[in-house]
Formats: structure tokens, sequence, C-alpha cells
């Protein structure tokens, strides 16, 4: 079994910030990518920001220069700074990450998602 777990959602005041962090554990043997996406009401799940296994990250075009994703391969921890937040950013964010099992090979996890509401 393998598991993703979010944490640091919450309620923000526009330009405020919060840190979202998620974490991977049970029996894996090692992570690949790692990112975080958000679904806000009626809308599809989009992609937020997403790092490798070597730290190269990449951004949506509308958190560039807000949002810092980071990871601590040591403890199996993907976070997201997200700063200057604006009530469009409202929504619940997900973990995702590609897993190395032993036995099962490389598969795509999804964490239980954590509300991130942003007040005008």
């Amino acid at each position: 079994q393998v598991q993703l777990v979010e944490s640091g959602g919450g309620l923000v005041q526009a330009g405020g910030s919060l840190r979202l962090s998620c974490a991977a554990s049970g029996s894996l043997s090692g992570i690949n990518n790692m990112a975080w996406y958000r679904q806000a009401p009626g809308k599809q799940r989009e992609m937020v920001a997403l790092i490798s296994v070597g730290g190269s990250a990449n951004y949506a075009d509308s958190v560039k220069g807000r949002f810092t994703i980071s990871r601590d391969n040591a403890k199996n921890t993907v976070y997201v700074q997200m700063n200057a937040l604006k009530p469009e950013d409202t929504a619940v964010y997900y973990c995702n990450a590609d897993i190395f099992r032993t036995g099962l090979g490389l598969r795509n996890y999804w964490g239980q998602g954590t509300q991130v509401t942003v007040s005008s």
C-alpha cells in the first residue's frame, strides 16, 4: 500500500500565503515526478506545478512567479509555497506522484486533496 497525505490547506485572504505539504508513505522503493494539481468547482483538474526527482520544476502560467514547488527526497515529501494568493486560486489541491514499488514498477498515485479558499 502507498499513501499520499496532504496538509496545509485552509482559508486565507487575498494576497496571503499558504504552504501545502504532501508526504508519501508505505511500501515504496522510489519516487519519480511529484506534482500538485487543483480542481475548482465546475472546472477540470489542472496541473499547478511539477518537480522531477532532480529538482527541475514546471509551473502553470497562472501561478508562475507566485508558487514555488520543492521536495525533500529523504522524507518522500513535496511542498508548494503559495504566495500572493488570489480568489481564483480557490480549489481543492491534490498531490500526485509517480512511485516505484517492488514487483509492480512505476505507478501513478493521488492524494485525497486539501481545500484552499482565498477570500477577496
